[in-house]
């Protein structure tokens, strides 16, 4: 059952404050959309002068809210990618203006049927967009209880079959609203492991794009049947199963599970450091992928998440009762998931995760990309002469991981060299190289410094 959209807890207090009162009037002096749907809805449903006062501004009201969600919404797009701080209180007006246009179409829907002939898949629409709202807070906080809010708005969608008449209507661009929805559902449930879920989802997704490139001769069925190509070969690339008692699948997870954690080695001191931050790159040729995720960053995130917290089940558990409402917060490492970035936005990203380090915490770097060798042997040996890993450029591969280089009396431009990571040694680093290439990293970097660890 679809619940309110809920502001995520934790950062509650560093975000805005709540929108209060009564909801805001527009600006007089421009012509807003709301006024001009106000007019047009209100003669279509009889004579302006007999619709009582409270149902206009109902219906006043609605439209105010829903032009200022979507106005918010297509904000976040302008947000710095990086960086922990400045996005929340833009965060936080989106969700109160969402959380309050989310009760007010359930608490007045007679009348907005009525008057302003609100769709079922304008329901949908705002719930995906909650959805959505849910998702991007995970990417940004790393806590993995927003997937299982996500998951909710996603599923009470196709539950409560929301968008089951845009096929209906002869408008291609509310088939395409309804498909982004279900490849947004898979890429939340892919993170859940609810794999049963993906499966059904890819086979409502494969009927609805043949519908759609039956009905609209459109020019983007190559691509969306390249979505499905992607997600299949996603959910081959994991083909792991293993069986209980019952000869049943059981679904497994890379998570942190609350009972799972590996034991102290001898000799180790809890609270010395604490992986705090974490860089996880793809850049590798003709790797499998879904929505700018590679298999390889998909387990490697998930690696480095607990399991999400299931507040339900947490509050069964024997002595729960009393701290109820102060469910304990666990945290993950922040994240940044960079899917074939050029070297100046790599560089970028790690320089935000470098600036924001905490005291006395880690910075992780994953790199999955291909291999850049050097051409021919050097007098020297430094951290620019054994090659690196490839960053995103026009370039094409060339003998799978080799890269052939143009100007071999230049070093590769597009190259992420072991020597571009020495600034970033002055604080404690974890690096991860998983390439073909990796060896050069392993001989330049152990040299460096103590703080680091490859």
């Amino acid at each position: 059952m679809v619940r309110g959209a809920r502001q995520p807890q934790q950062p509650r207090s560093r975000l805005a404050p709540r929108l209060t009162g009564t909801v805001e009037k527009p600006p007089r002096k421009r012509k807003s959309r709301t006024e001009f749907a106000l007019k047009e809805i209100m003669s279509s449903g009889g004579a302006e002068d007999d619709i009582p006062q409270g149902e206009r501004k109902t219906v006043t009201d609605f439209c105010y809210l829903l032009d200022k969600s979507k106005q918010l919404f297509n904000g976040l797009r302008d947000l710095p990618q990086y960086g922990q701080k400045q996005w929340q209180s833009y965060f936080g007006r989106t969700f109160d203006v969402y959380t309050k246009l989310w009760k007010f179409q359930q608490q007045h829907r007679q009348v907005l049927d009525n008057r302003y002939g609100l769709k079922r898949w304008q329901i949908g629409e705002i719930a995906s967009k909650i959805g959505q709202l849910y998702y991007h807070y995970y990417l940004r906080t790393s806590e993995t209880s927003y997937l299982n809010e996500a998951f909710s708005f996603y599923s009470a969608i196709r539950q409560r079959s929301y968008y089951s008449q845009v096929n209906k209507e002869d408008r291609p661009e509310l088939v395409v609203k309804k498909l982004r929805y279900y490849a947004r559902f898979i890429v939340v449930c892919l993170l859940l492991n609810k794999m049963d879920v993906v499966k059904d989802l890819v086979k409502e997704l494969s009927d609805e794009i043949e519908d759609y490139t039956h009905r609209f001769n459109t020019e983007d069925q190559v691509e969306w049947n390249l979505v499905l190509q992607e997600v299949a070969a996603f959910i081959e690339a994991d083909p792991v199963m293993v069986l209980n008692d019952d000869n049943t699948i059981v679904i497994t997870s890379n998570r942190l599970a609350e009972t799972g954690a590996p034991l102290l080695e001898q000799g180790m001191i809890v609270g010395q450091l604490s992986l705090a931050d974490a860089l996880i790159i793809g850049n590798c040729n003709n790797q499998v992928k879904f929505s700018e995720l590679t298999v390889d960053m998909f387990r490697m995130l998930q690696a480095l998440e607990r399991e999400p917290m299931n507040l339900a089940s947490q509050m069964n558990k024997p002595g729960m009762q009393e701290s109820a409402d102060k469910p304990t917060r666990r945290e993950n490492p922040h994240k940044y998931l960079l899917y074939k970035p050029t070297f100046s936005q790599l560089y970028t990203f790690l320089a935000a995760s470098f600036k924001e380090l905490p005291a006395n915490s880690v910075l992780l770097i994953y790199l999955s990309a291909t291999g850049v060798f050097p051409t021919g042997r050097s007098d020297s040996e430094g951290p620019y002469d054994f090659g690196g890993v490839l960053t995103n450029s026009n370039r094409d591969i060339i003998n799978g991981d080799a890269i052939h280089k143009r100007n071999q009396s230049h070093k590769e431009m597009h190259c992420l060299h072991p020597g571009d990571l020495y600034p970033f040694t002055r604080k404690p680093l974890f690096i991860i190289v998983d390439s073909s290439n990796s060896v050069a990293y392993k001989i330049s970097l152990n040299e460096v410094a103590s703080s680091l660890s490859f």
